[in-house]
């Protein structure tokens, strides 16, 4: 004979038992909806049921009240309810899945996943007029199904706003995921404690009914599990650690809180990035030089793998580019699997203006966090080339007018003498401190004109002392003129053909 209720009068064919909660009088089972076909869980409360505690009828009408004005993908649908001989019925869509008590391997990802599902299930709870507060979340109230649906089920111990089920003494909630206000003033952050709790039991692979394991001796409300979970990210556990804070206040304050701090994180451990410099500066010297630098990436998180791609950023000046090729930076390798690794960055100054900084920005994308990191690259390339002579001008001037000078003002022949030489040996002197011919010429020829010049108005420009003048001072003036007009059109020819390189 089938132990299974008769349902028959209310439309439904009990199937099986899903699940028993006897000291809240509760068992759920599937049923098939006699009018429909469809598969349908009924929950009993049973008031009278040996073995319970409590009436379990505040919890009936608390589900029905709550179920009935939630309408979310997450949270099995209420149907109807009736009356039975010893208590009450509750009718629900059913879901196709299982528990998180149940047997099950998921990766840490897709534990990530069922985190972020329930926590928007929460965010949706929360931002409720008035706000709901779940007060009973553990693997035995989440359902997965095979897609990974999360779905939240047994709201028989929500409070809606501030109303609380009247008169019951009975915690609410299972010992191992009930923070320490959950019994007098539950908050937004109550539920979270409790989904916190819910994610140690799957990442470390404790029951439930054992999370009292993983209790601090002196603080019972303290979860430990860091040392069980080597291979997460310190980032992970740390949001994981705030969510189980014994102080309300020390957790987020919200769902929608945890959710968008949640969502950035990788939950397997993640490489590092640490670079020898962050800036890489080039400085060329001759023009369209190839100019390298070395850089050196370390990982240091052990157990990891560091995994990399560089990319020129884009720049509005450079012509356009892949990220694997750039027109005059390129860094080898390109991408690379090492935890240690020496990058040579080139950079190629032929496609360069003379004489400018430039600036741009590399990229280094990785399976690091943050995934993309950035580094400084500053050229400074070579001068122009072409020759500027530096001549001395006043050192010239004040050679000729001492010649000049002497002559004139000099009643004697010593004095003239005298200033003859002393311009002679300043001569002798630019001579030697000169680097090139053409300075040197330039000196004699201003030293020639001066004494010409001194000459002429001692004894009178006779015909020798013009000839004397137009043959230092015409190749002297030229001298004088010429190079800054040659350079100058040196340098407007050379910045003409400036325009097919790249600017800064």
């Amino acid at each position: 004979m089938s132990s299974y209720p008769d349902f028959q009068a209310q439309g439904y064919e009990v199937t099986r038992e899903l699940g028993r909660n006897r000291e809240g009088g509760r068992i759920t089972w599937l049923a098939t909806n006699l009018n429909t076909g469809q598969q349908e869980v009924i929950k009993q409360f049973c008031f009278a049921q040996a073995g319970s505690n409590w009436s379990g009828s505040e919890a009936h009408a608390r589900e029905i009240q709550v179920l009935k004005g939630l309408d979310h993908p997450g949270i099995p649908s209420y149907l109807h309810s009736f009356e039975t001989s010893d208590g009450f019925c509750l009718v629900q869509e059913y879901i196709h899945g299982s528990t998180l008590a149940e047997p099950r391997s998921f990766s840490p990802a897709e534990i990530k996943q069922i985190a972020v599902k329930i926590l928007e299930i929460l965010v949706y709870l929360q931002n409720r007029i008035p706000s709901v507060i779940h007060r009973d979340i553990k693997p035995e109230n989440i359902l997965v199904d095979e897609q990974i649906n999360v779905y939240l089920i047994d709201f028989g111990f929500a409070r809606i706003g501030s109303h609380d089920v009247a008169g019951s003494s009975v915690l609410k909630g299972t010992p191992g995921f009930i923070p320490p206000e959950q019994m007098f003033k539950p908050t937004n952050a109550t539920d979270l404690y409790a989904l916190g709790a819910t994610l140690i039991c799957l990442l470390t692979g404790i029951k439930s009914t054992k999370i009292d394991q993983l209790q601090d001796e002196d603080d019972p409300y303290l979860i430990k599990f860091r040392h069980l979970l080597p291979q997460l990210s310190l980032r992970f556990i740390g949001w994981l650690e705030k969510m189980v804070q014994p102080k309300q206040k020390d957790r987020f304050t919200n769902a929608e809180l945890a959710l968008e701090s949640l969502k950035p994180l990788d939950v397997i451990r993640v490489p590092g990035v640490d670079f020898s410099e962050t800036v890489l500066e080039f400085q060329a010297y001759k023009l369209g030089e190839k100019l390298t630098r070395v850089i050196v990436i370390e990982n240091p998180i052990p157990d990891t793998l560091l995994e990399g791609k560089w990319e020129v950023a884009p720049h509005p000046q450079d012509p356009p580019h892949t990220p694997d090729n750039h027109a005059w930076i390129s860094v080898t390798p390109a991408q690379f699997s090492r935890n240690n690794i020496r990058c040579q960055v080139e950079v190629d100054t032929s496609k360069l203006m003379a004489d400018k900084q430039y600036k741009r920005q590399l990229i280094l994308h990785s399976n690091a966090y943050p995934a993309s990191h950035t580094l400084m690259v500053k050229v400074q390339t070579a001068a122009l080339p072409i020759e500027k002579r530096k001549l001395p001008y006043w050192r010239l001037i004040a050679m000729f007018l001492l010649v000049v000078g002497g002559a004139v003002g000099g009643a004697m022949v010593m004095a003239v003498y005298l200033a003859v030489c002393l311009a002679v040996c300043l001569a002798v002197e630019m001579i030697k401190e000169a680097k090139n011919l053409f300075t040197n010429i330039l000196i004699l020829l201003i030293l020639g004109l001066g004494i010409s010049v001194g000459t002429g108005i001692i004894i009178g420009f006779n015909t020798f002392i013009l000839l004397a003048l137009n043959a230092t001072s015409l190749p002297a003036l030229s001298m004088l003129v010429y190079p800054p007009l040659k350079r100058r059109k040196l340098i407007a020819k050379y910045r003409q053909s400036e325009e097919s390189l790249i600017k800064p």
